[in-house]
């Protein structure tokens, strides 16, 4: 049973999500208790992370049968991996026999293996080896499979759910198709990706690659030059926000690089070829979507003041099949490392600044049209899950 302290902590924090509006002009931010309490993250972890979809990123990841990964997503051991049949698979990594952690790391397997037991799985979950279990009653190996997620790709990308009964992902994804199919991003190749951990909460880190507010403060020789005024965020339907902004030469490049510019996607005309499109897809995903390269975040919560994250970078097939692109796209990796760089020192202060027991919640810009509208999002989903928390 909660303690009246738990209960009243849980009120007052509800009357703060209750100030989290959809009219950004007039909303207060998230409260900077749910950027800082360890105590919250099972709340947070079953309302943002278990009842939708989560990103896993791009779906190029695993390209072949057996690829797979072995993810912590909000505090869940997952296995991804491509099946025997070529559709991606998402499992609870965790032996049926006794619990056990299945696969570490990345790389490519012809079977899911105990390593404590050896009961085995195929790579579509279910159960082949299982030794001396002879003196068990009724015990049939059909009952004994992995535990499944549902798991979806679209435009290129991939999404899980941990929910008992997963909602529509074209629901949840509502119009995402009508803004981002000019890229042609099934089209779109994964070239790098990097995992690393953060001093920071997760949603700070997402949170900083969707607003221009900061760009001169905090990049004002690197990229600052890069953005004009973006246009106004777009009206949009699904768990998502987007926003298009033109740029003054490639965003993705450094000013001393802008000569190693590779081509536009071949899909793309007009406006589109000469911009970025900023989408954050709820919780976890964002990415910058330009002309000729995109960059894309994913970061997963690991305490409050700490978080993992993946990053990827792909470019357009036609792109990759260029003789220099290795060369030229060592460019586009050094422009990302070095924004990144300027971040994560600013984004390490916010948290410190989070965690003061007199942080209040704090107003939107107008250059924070995305962090107001993802705010709104969040708020709504913790207050559906307090209100189903029991008492």
């Amino acid at each position: 049973m909660q303690t009246q302290t738990d209960l009243s902590t849980l009120q007052a924090l509800q009357q703060q999500l209750d100030g989290v509006l959809p009219d950004a002009g007039q909303s207060l931010g998230i409260p900077p208790v749910c950027y800082a309490d360890n105590d919250l993250l099972e709340l947070e972890r079953r309302a943002v992370f278990v009842n939708g979809w989560v990103s896993l990123g791009r779906a190029d990841r695993w390209p072949d049968k057996g690829d797979y990964s072995a993810m912590d997503i909000a505090g869940e051991p997952v296995i991804v991996v491509r099946g025997k049949s070529g559709s991606l698979k998402a499992f609870a990594n965790s032996c049926r026999h006794r619990g056990s952690q299945l696969l570490t790391g990345n790389g490519n397997c012809k079977k899911i293996k105990c390593p404590f037991h050896w009961w085995t799985y195929d790579l579509e979950g279910q159960l082949k080896v299982y030794s001396r279990m002879e003196s068990a009653t009724d015990f049939k190996a059909a009952d004994y499979g992995l535990v499944e997620f549902a798991v979806a790709e679209r435009q290129g990308f991939a999404w899980f759910s941990m929910a008992d009964s997963a909602p529509s992902i074209d629901d949840w994804l509502g119009d995402f198709d009508h803004f981002h199919r000019p890229w042609d991003l099934p089209e779109w190749r994964t070239t790098r990706v990097r995992e690393f951990e953060v001093d920071c909460n997760w949603k700070t880190f997402i949170e900083v690659f969707n607003e221009y507010y900061h760009l001169p403060m905090v990049h004002p020789d690197s990229i600052s030059w890069l953005y004009p005024e973006p246009d106004a965020v777009d009206e949009t339907s699904g768990q998502y926000t987007t926003q298009f902004g033109a740029t003054e030469g490639a965003a993705a490049l450094l000013e001393h690089s802008q000569q190693f510019a590779l081509p536009a996607a071949p899909s793309l005309q007009g406006r589109e070829a000469m911009g970025t499109r900023y989408t954050w897809i709820y919780p976890n995903m964002t990415y910058a979507l330009s002309q000729d390269s995109m960059w894309m975040y994913q970061a997963f919560p690991i305490t409050a003041d700490r978080c993992r994250v993946i990053q990827t970078i792909c470019f357009p097939a036609d792109t990759v099949a260029l003789d220099d692109f290795e060369k030229r796209a060592e460019h586009y990796y050094e422009r990302i490392d070095a924004a990144l760089a300027e971040d994560l020192p600013f984004l390490q202060q916010q948290q410190i600044g989070l965690a003061s027991s007199f942080a209040r919640q704090g107003r939107f810009s107008a250059l924070e049209p995305s962090v107001a509208r993802f705010a709104y999002w969040y708020a709504q989903q913790m207050l559906q899950q307090l209100n189903r928390s029991p008492n």
